[in-house]
Order: C-alpha cells, then structure tokens, then sequence
C-alpha cells in the first residue's frame, strides 16, 4: 500500500531563527504588529510503499532521524495518509 507522509521540521525553540526574525521585522514594517513569535521551517510530503501503517511510520521515522531533520537543531513531526485518502 501507499502512504503518503506529511512531515513538519522546526528549528528547536531554544536555536535563534534569523530567518524568522526577519520575517517579523518585515511584517511590523507592513504595521502588522501584532503578529509575534515567527519560526520558520520545512514541510516535506513525501509517498512510501508499506504493507502496514506501522512499517510505513518507521520507514518515514528513519528518513527523519538519519536524513531530513537534523536533530541537535531541529524537532518533526509526521502525518500518514493512504494515497486514496489524499487524492479524493
């Protein structure tokens, strides 16, 4: 079966996010002052052939681990969905 993961990566809350920071300054320029706290990070959706829902959360929990996040400075988080589900 396919799943299809949907994976959140976000920089620690205690690592300095400069591009976060930028991006309040520049919407406080645009008078959006109340908007505060501005994290920036990437989302990764990605298909992996599985035969269980359990195989398939290790398999996408490996990638994050040895790949796509690095985990002194970041924290994920992942969803699955079969692929039916996200193509109705």
């Amino acid at each position: 079966m396919t799943y299809i993961a949907e994976i959140d990566i976000m920089t620690r809350a205690e690592i300095l996010d400069p591009q976060g920071k930028a991006v309040k300054l520049g919407l406080h320029n645009l008078n959006m002052d109340t908007i505060d706290n501005v994290r920036i990070g990437k989302h990764v959706r990605l298909s992996v052939e599985a035969d269980s829902e359990a195989q398939a959360r290790e398999t996408v929990d490996a990638a994050c681990r040895q790949l796509l996040a690095n985990l002194i400075m970041e924290d994920y988080t992942f969803t699955l969905h079969t692929a039916e589900t996200v193509d109705a």
